[in-house]
């Protein structure tokens, strides 16, 4: 991992976006906009699963007019998402909206820029600035005789090309996406723009696709950036429920120690191997632990060439074979149980763990939470010989 790139910070209602926060977590409803009702409700959706700022579409009158009581009653700071008319973002930024979305493909006319610009200076509203590789504007001009630059320049181009419009107000709440569905172009277009500015990027693969590909896609062209330290916030764009953008953002944040929300877990694949049935229990331990929503880890393995060595270094783990399986918490054998008690076990021993990270993370020590090892028996001294294996 490169140390990551250093940004000036913008404030997106109470999160904070670049300078020294954590990368922030997006996605967008797929609501009319104008109705309010079904857009909160889907807001509080995504809210639940872990998204930190929701951008809404507000694409005409009726959806401007909206604004006002969603904005009032949303439980997460908003983007407005605007494209073509600049009036809605100027009805936006009436109605207390947290931060605006301007495409400099579709509002392509400098002086209503401006205008924007200037209200959105005197309330302290964030502007991000969206290129889309598939809708770039004819800015700037080329020179008599110039051939095109390739696309990835043309999208750093026109960024720059409105980032100017803003910075000419004395205007720097800016962010930037450089967004396409080709991985290469995108990551290309980020690369060569972050050393020009200071500002925060939002990272993400437009139109990545279904949730399969989608998520593949935009995994490696988000991952590829953050790695190198570029990015700040990221939204998973999928061709389905909102919803399911939201953990794969969690899933690329965790796949890289940025941040963990919820579970990790590690499992086995499939392998000969393998003597309990683990691909029921890893779904039911996933299913489980991603409810309560916790920052543990956890693994579930079927035999004993990695299983040992997996759990041990997990939160909670456990290490299964021929119908029998060693539980570990924290690296250490706590109990050997029977496959049928295989989920209880884990359940009960989570608990402790889960209990543990909440003391430490509240000021107090693991003694503060009730364990095994302090709440009576002390917990058995068991061997891995104990797991049956091939051959023996």
């Amino acid at each position: 991992m490169t140390e990551r790139r250093k940004t000036k910070p913008v404030r997106v209602g109470d999160v904070q976006v670049g300078g020294d926060a954590p990368v922030v977590v997006q996605s967008m409803t797929a609501t009319d906009t104008a109705d309010v009702e079904a857009t909160l409700r889907q807001i509080g959706e995504l809210t639940e699963v872990g998204c930190e700022i929701v951008r809404i579409a507000v694409p005409d009158k009726a959806a401007a007019a909206a604004l006002p009581e969603i904005v009032r009653r949303t439980p997460t700071p908003l983007i407005a998402d605007i494209h073509f008319d600049y009036r809605w973002a100027l009805a936006s930024l009436k109605a207390g909206i947290h931060g605006l979305r301007l495409n400099p493909g579709n509002i392509r006319d400098p002086e209503k820029v401006r205008t924007v610009v200037r209200e959105a200076k005197a309330r302290g509203t964030p502007i991000r600035i969206g290129v889309n590789a598939g809708s770039l504007p004819p800015i700037p001009a080329l020179e008599e005789g110039e051939l095109p630059p390739t696309t990835p320049r043309r999208m750093v181009d026109a960024a720059l090309w409105e980032i100017g419009l803003l910075e000419e107000q004395d205007f720097d709440l800016i962010k930037i996406s450089l967004k396409a569905f080709d991985v290469p172009t995108m990551v290309e277009a980020y690369r060569e723009l972050a050393p020009k500015v200071p500002y925060p990027f939002h990272l993400g693969v437009t139109e990545a696709g279904t949730p399969r590909a989608g998520s593949v896609r935009s995994a490696i062209g988000i991952g590829i950036l953050l790695a190198e330290g570029i990015g700040d916030t990221i939204r998973v764009s999928l061709a389905a429920d909102p919803k399911e953008e939201v953990p794969v953002c969690w899933d690329i944040l965790a796949s890289l120690n940025l941040r963990q929300r919820g579970p990790t877990l590690v499992a086995c694949p499939t392998c000969g191997r393998i003597e309990i049935e683990l691909i029921p229990l890893a779904n039911e331990v996933e299913a489980h632990f991603q409810k309560l929503g916790k920052p543990i880890t956890v693994a579930v393995m079927g035999c004993v060439v990695n299983g040992p060595g997996e759990a041990k270094m997990a939160d909670l783990g456990i290490a299964g074979g021929k119908g029998r399986g060693v539980i570990f918490r924290k690296g250490e054998i706590v109990k050997t149980v029977d496959e049928k008690d295989f989920m209880s076990a884990l359940i009960e021993e989570g608990d402790k763990v889960i209990a543990e990270l909440e003391a430490r993370s509240n000021g107090g020590s693991p003694s503060d939470s009730t364990s095994a090892d302090s709440a009576g028996s002390p917990a058995p001294v068991i061997s891995l010989e104990e797991i049956p294996h091939p051959g023996r």
